[in-house]
């Protein structure tokens, strides 16, 4: 039986998923105008050296207190994450932010899949329901022809990370770890975009504006939009996790229609509609027939 400090708990960390939904779908449009003026890795790199010296400056001792398991467990995480934002970031720059909200937030369908295959869990017709629903989503959202854009498959291959990692973090990450978790993982993304983009120098931001904007993004989506993930996914299992934030995409089109000047066409109706019905599909499911309750796992 759940007490009720468990369900206060329960309900707390729901609550701080969605508020990371809404600030990740704020952040699409402000990207896609950035990106006219900083290349993207260099806006990443940037974007994360900030969040791990905020995070270093609040917390210096919280990564000394971890085991060397839970370190390892972290960096694993941040490079699936930081691969994950490299690639999404890459393709909002060739696609309408509505649109790239939309398609990553497939990682709410992705993240059952993968959790089941990589726990060797059964995958109930409903969910291969969702899946199918959702991919002809995505057609009618991003196809050209007979052919999937450019922008639209990156940013699908980010959604399939981020699931990997929801999974992931759903059953390492644990309350008492989560601001040093939260560090290395920042770190491990902040090397890995400067790395691949030090060779040919880092461009910065010049404008006044734009530093608010990567500022912004780096401490409050960035550094306690991370933290706050991974302290409410100690709190609740990864489909659930995933199916909170699947508002991302609904925030992002709201975000992008209403502040970035984008067009509410019939194309992006239909097909935005067909993904989140997908995702309701997989939220209205019985708990005990879509993959959720995930052990946490030492690897």
């Amino acid at each position: 039986m759940e007490s009720a400090h468990d369900r206060r708990t329960t309900l707390l960390a729901a609550a701080a998923l969605l508020a990371l939904a809404a600030c990740w779908g704020s952040t699409f449009f402000l990207i896609k105008d950035l990106l006219d003026r900083v290349p993207t890795l260099d806006f990443l790199a940037v974007r994360f050296a900030i969040a791990s010296l905020a995070l270093l400056v609040v917390a210096p001792r919280a990564v000394g207190r971890l085991s060397p398991l839970v370190r390892r467990h972290a960096v694993v995480l941040g490079l699936l994450y930081g691969v994950a934002q490299i690639l999404q970031t890459a393709g909002l720059a060739h696609t309408p932010a509505s649109i790239s909200g939309f398609v990553t937030g497939l990682y709410v369908v992705c993240t059952p899949l993968l959790a089941a295959a990589i726990l060797r869990t059964r995958i109930p017709p409903v969910t291969w329901v969702a899946v199918v629903l959702a991919t002809v989503g995505l057609g009618v959202l991003a196809l050209n022809g007979f052919s999937i854009g450019y922008g639209e498959l990156i940013t699908l291959s980010s959604a399939v990370l981020y699931a990997l990692h929801i999974v992931a973090l759903g059953a390492w990450s644990s309350a008492q770890d989560a601001i040093g978790m939260t560090i290395i993982q920042i770190m491990v993304i902040a090397v890995v975009c400067t790395l691949a983009t030090v060779h040919d120098g880092i461009v910065l931001p010049e404008r006044t504006s734009d530093w608010v904007s990567v500022a912004y993004m780096a401490v409050i989506v960035g550094a306690l939009g991370l933290l706050g993930q991974t302290w409410a996914q100690a709190h609740l299992p990864p489909t659930r996790s995933a199916i909170i934030m699947s508002m991302e995409p609904v925030f992002a089109s709201f975000f992008a229609v209403w502040l970035g000047g984008e067009d509410l066409t019939t194309r992006l109706l239909v097909g935005g509609s067909m993904v989140l019905v997908a995702m309701l599909t997989v939220e209205l499911a019985p708990r005990r027939v879509v993959e959720g309750e995930v052990p946490h796992i030492a690897v």
